[in-house]
């Protein structure tokens, strides 16, 4: 996979390694598309509100609240 990512432009190679780092604690591919498949639904209309950012952040993992 690195290979790859070398003959990507810088930004989209940054994009691509925070988005494989940011699902890189979830266990299954099918938790992974899932998240994948939220994502993209959240961002289809271009606005994301604070619900929908905790509802990520949860489905990902990394979003525990207050420590």
């Amino acid at each position: 996979m690195n290979w790859i990512l070398k003959f990507l432009p810088a930004d989209k190679r940054a994009l691509l390694e925070l988005a494989i780092r940011i699902t890189g604690s979830l266990n299954t591919a099918a938790e992974r598309k899932a998240v994948a498949d939220y994502g993209v639904k959240m961002l289809l209309d271009g606005k994301v509100s604070i619900g929908e950012w905790a509802r990520f952040g949860s489905k990902l993992g990394i979003l525990t609240g207050k420590h």
